[in-house]
């Protein structure tokens, strides 16, 4: 049993490194403003052409997590570029003027197709958890939901984290953990079921989201998820389903 690595890219040679380090999938971003935007289809092909591992561009626009029907029209668009260019899912994530899940503007987007999604960071800036996790079930297709625990990092938010994966194994098997994720949390995250994982600035040289990934500290992340994992799931942990 091993663990699910995603690592953020903004380059092909960013994902062909993260590649060569061992992770399963790559999420794609064109630019960090605002916490991440979409990519231009382009590099969505440039990165498919460089790797063959999973490639999720994310779906974001501009900055803030709210939407409208008329950008949703510009995003479906996208959406259908970013899949011809061999995109294998999609990463997004839209809140409502009322702090919950945009659950008529994602299912706009995400309820026709097969393509399986993560639903990004948006996720720590609602206002009422309990109600974004009843939420999220309704959701088609959605198999990651990447979660720091609180709008902050997985430092802060790691309680939490553990609370909802030990109290309900689909949260645990829903949960992708990212957002200052740290070695010393993934055995804690592990331990309750969670056994996805995303690195963006670790697996850099000196933690700077300006240089290229390094495939070794990749290989670091991959070496420790799968120890973490394999060793709780002998305990009767739950593996990632996606």
């Amino acid at each position: 049993m091993t663990g699910l690595l995603d690592v953020l890219v903004l380059t092909a040679r960013d994902a062909e490194r993260a590649e060569a380090g061992g992770a399963d999938r790559v999420t794609l971003v064109g630019t960090l403003d605002h916490g991440g935007l979409s990519p231009e289809p382009g590099l969505v092909a440039a990165v498919r052409k460089a790797t063959s591992v999973q490639v999720r561009p994310v779906v974001r626009l501009r900055e803030g997590f709210s939407t409208d029907g008329g950008e949703a029209i510009r995003l479906k668009g996208l959406i259908s570029a970013y899949l011809e260019e061999g995109a294998d899912g999609m990463v997004l994530g839209f809140v409502n003027g009322l702090g919950q899940v945009d659950l008529e503007i994602l299912e706009a987007l995400a309820g026709e197709g097969s393509w399986p999604w993560t639903f990004h960071r948006a996720f720590d800036s609602l206002h009422d958890p309990d109600r974004a996790w009843r939420d999220v079930r309704e959701l088609p297709r959605l198999d990651a939901v990447l979660t720091a625990g609180s709008a902050r990092d997985v430092e802060a938010g790691l309680d939490d984290l553990l609370a909802r994966a030990k109290a309900d194994p689909t949260v645990a098997r829903l949960i992708m953990a990212g957002g200052g994720l740290r070695p010393d949390h993934v055995a804690w995250l592990a331990r309750t079921g969670v056994s996805a994982f995303q690195v963006s600035s670790s697996v850099r040289p000196n933690r700077s989201l300006a240089a290229d990934v390094d495939p070794q500290l990749v290989h670091a992340w991959r070496i420790l998820l799968d120890a973490e994992v394999s060793q709780s799931g002998s305990r009767g942990s739950l593996p990632f389903a996606g």
